[in-house]
């Protein structure tokens, strides 16, 4: 990482030259790429300005705050610029999953079976009572609940059904034949 400082109004004094690449290298483990780093102190009566530019292959990232303190706007700084890399990542390693889902699809899923994903695990486990009802009693079940669905055994055919809502507002309804 190759940072720059710029000092305005204030004599640079080299432990914040040190505190600042210090607390940027702390970055280091959400970029993978070489990033220049152009960090700006100020100082304006008793406004401490810390501005710090991100600039890579097609990343830019800007913060800047303003404190009393220069140590905490150098902090405030880069809290926000690690939590704009931190949404970068998740958003980027989102898109590879998805991108992976669709590989799996095509064949490779002999390979990556046995693998677990963080995404995957089951957070929740419930067990439910299937009750016997016709499909209108599900229906009013969900509304008066406001539950996005419902499972139940259907009272005239002793199936297995899942009604659930649609983005739309209108109710699908699912059955398990045997």
């Amino acid at each position: 990482m190759k940072i720059s400082l710029t000092f305005r109004n204030v004599e640079g004094e080299t432990w914040q030259k040190e505190y600042v690449e210090e607390r940027l290298g702390k970055l280091k483990k959400y970029i993978d790429n070489p990033v220049d780093a152009h960090v700006i102190l100020s100082v304006e009566k008793f406004r401490n300005t810390a501005e710090i530019n991100l600039l890579s292959n097609g990343l830019n990232i800007r913060s800047r705050e303003e404190e009393k303190d220069m140590n905490l706007a150098i902090d405030n700084a880069i809290e926000k610029i690690e939590r704009q890399l931190k949404k970068r990542k998740e958003k980027i390693r989102g898109h590879k999953s998805a991108a992976g889902r669709a590989g799996e699809a095509g064949g490779e899923a002999g390979a990556e079976e046995g693998e677990e994903s963080p995404e995957s695990k089951v957070v929740e486990t419930r067990q439910i009572v299937l009750k016997p009802m016709s499909i209108d009693d599900a229906v009013l079940e969900m509304e008066t609940t406001k539950n996005r669905f419902v499972i139940y055994r259907d009272s005239s055919t002793e199936n297995v059904s899942v009604i659930y809502r649609r983005d739309d507002g209108k109710f699908a309804l699912m059955e398990v034949s045997r």
